[in-house]
């Protein structure tokens, strides 16, 4: 934890970058809350908005639980990067387009709290990719509420113009489906799909509905909904890129796919990877979080020089195949800083913010530099390694002696079943008192013999 809060204030206030030693993984949650709880009650600009950035997506959704135990009052958002490489023949499957266009569309449409902070969990290869404008997805939006009078053909088309799929039976994110006066859908961000009920041009209820049965569950009093995309198809944006493209890559060719795809206004595999010819403008994440706290996870800017060179070689390749094939090879790469940050921006960016920099390792409380004291636990590796070794016993042994120098002991599970199990196994070597917690406040709160 932090020992020094008001070390942290008075670094922050200096500027530059601030490193927080002894912050192993796992530990970083808990160092986070004690930071935004420490910015909030300075009343510091902007403290309402801190934005972590993982070295991977793998880290960052590990963060994002560790901070719901650690500190469930903060509000936590995971922006994912695509899952597909640079330049790729694929778009980014549904789910990752929905959950990344419902954090823009938060971000863009409401402020987090001063009284409870909200905290941005995102990659390095998500942040230093470029996003559609922040006006526009602020702009991009349709919300409803029983007795508003709606039009379901207009409805319809706003779903058809925003990534959402025709389907005979709606059961996944982003599927929609008409029969006659009633509309179904799977907006993204949503636990469960939505029944829309009309009544001529009035919308009568908005219930939410098992998938597997269709059948009813709870009376919503509002349904907000946003896109599926990055790309919206209308008349001004296929115009857009027709323009852009020509300005690009010159004339299309007769067996240019993409361009005869996006004139006649279907969605071709892979079409976000053009993105800057769909926008007027393009933003970047950084956009969305101005004047937020930046906070880097260790190796992250190792990460982000290991990205931008792939994305060169990527880019490399598919010019270099372009060209040997006298831009016939159905792929018209566009130039890396139009969709990725470049070097310069990621460093002028990152030199423009409030920093703090995570370390697993211990530093001097020298210019600024604040110790965490972290340091990774007990693994028990050599107990499992060894065949004559019980690792439960040398884990209830480890546990009594900890407990005997009055220090608290959290034991946790990688889901609640394994959480389960692992309570039942413990018990039968020894350990009878463990207790179920789902935050840290609570874990605090027990006694001392639990």
């Amino acid at each position: 934890m932090i020992r020094n809060p008001k070390a942290l204030l008075a670094a922050l206030a200096k500027g530059g970058v601030t490193t927080l030693g002894g912050v192993p993984d796992g530990f970083d949650a808990f160092v986070f809350g004690d930071c935004a709880r420490a910015l909030v009650g300075a009343g510091r600009e902007g403290s309402a908005l801190i934005v972590h950035i993982a070295r991977d997506g793998q880290r960052a959704q590990a963060f994002v639980e560790a901070l719901a135990f650690a500190a469930p009052e903060i509000e936590a958002l995971h922006f994912p990067g695509w899952d597909c490489q640079p330049y790729d023949r694929v778009s980014p499957t549904g789910e990752i387009a929905a959950r990344r266009m419902t954090v823009l569309s938060r971000l863009a449409r409401t402020r987090s709290s001063p009284e409870r902070p909200r905290i941005l969990s995102t990659t390095v290869n998500a942040v230093l990719q470029r996003v559609p404008p922040l006006s526009w997805v602020a702009g991009t939006s349709f919300s409803a509420a029983p007795g508003n009078a709606v039009d379901l053909n207009a409805l319809v088309q706003w779903l058809e113009l925003n990534g959402f799929l025709r389907s005979s039976t709606v059961r996944d994110t982003g599927d929609y489906a008409v029969r006659g006066g009633i509309v179904d859908l799977f907006a993204p961000g949503m636990p469960s799909p939505a029944r829309l009920d009309f009544f001529g041009d009035t919308l009568e209820s908005i219930r939410s509905f098992d998938p597997e049965s269709q059948r009813t569950v709870l009376q919503l009093r509002s349904l907000d909904l946003v896109p599926m995309s990055e790309v919206q198809l209308t008349t001004e944006v296929i115009k857009r890129f027709r323009q852009g493209y020509v300005a690009a890559f010159g004339g299309a060719t007769r067996d240019d796919a993409l361009y005869e795809a996006v004139s006649e206004g279907r969605r071709h595999a892979g079409l976000e990877h053009w993105l800057p010819l769909f926008h007027a403008r393009v933003d970047t994440l950084f956009d969305y979080t101005a004047g937020a706290l930046i906070v880097l996870d260790a190796l992250a800017e190792d990460a982000a020089g290991e990205r931008l060179a792939q994305i060169k070689d990527h880019f490399d390749a598919r010019k270099a195949d372009h060209d040997a094939k006298h831009g016939h090879s159905g792929y018209k790469p566009l130039a890396p800083d139009a969709l990725y940050l470049s070097p310069a921006e990621w460093r002028a960016w990152l030199d423009a913010s409030a920093l703090l920099r995570f370390s697993p390792f211990s530093v001097l409380d020298a210019a600024g530099d604040i110790d965490c004291g972290g340091k990774m636990g007990r693994t028990f590796a050599a107990e499992r390694a060894s065949e004559t070794v019980n690792v439960f016993d040398a884990v209830a042994a480890h546990v009594r002696a900890l407990q005997a120098e009055n220090k608290r002991v959290i034991i946790a599970g990688w889901t609640d079943g394994s959480r389960e199990r692992l309570h039942g196994v413990l018990a039968e070597h020894g350990l009878k008192h463990c207790e179920p917690v789902s935050s840290l406040a609570q874990a605090l709160a027990l006694s001392g013999d639990a």
